[in-house]
């Protein structure tokens, strides 16, 4: 695939965009006391996440944590010992990694939490014979 130099010239222009909207990191370390990944933004604005409930990082040991670089944007920050990387604009507004991966994170919350009408449903369908058992061609 040939890349023409229009679609250079729109994407290096996108970039710039994206650049002067902000926000952008400066630097990047791991509070293992608080369990946060702390970000200083250029504008002096220091923000923390946890890094559970983010694609990459989730779950990740502490020793993993420990070594954060900020890209030459500013924009991403990556993980050298887990070879991932979160994109800071998308992370600030709430994404917290591909949509796959969020839904499934979505569906195994919903999974976790416990009601009185989910218990309710849950007892009603026991006394219908419960969850049909599975056959050879089904599985």
């Amino acid at each position: 695939m040939k890349i023409s130099p229009e679609s250079i010239d729109a994407a290096d222009q996108r970039m710039a965009e994206r650049l002067a909207e902000g926000p952008r990191a400066s630097s990047a370390r791991y509070d293992r006391r608080r369990r946060r990944v702390v970000v200083q933004l250029e504008s002096g604005v220091e923000l923390a996440f946890s890094p559970n409930g983010v694609q990459g990082v989730d779950g990740a040991p502490d020793d993993a944590l420990s070594s954060i670089e900020v890209s030459p944007s500013g924009l991403g920050l990556h993980f050298p010992m887990l070879d991932a990387d979160v994109f800071l604009p998308a992370l600030i507004a709430g994404v917290r990694g591909s949509a796959r991966w969020m839904a499934t994170e979505l569906g195994r919350a919903g999974g976790r939490s416990t009601s009185r009408a989910k218990a309710v449903a849950a007892r009603r369908n026991g006394a219908l014979g419960g969850r049909p058992r599975k056959t050879l061609a089904e599985s």
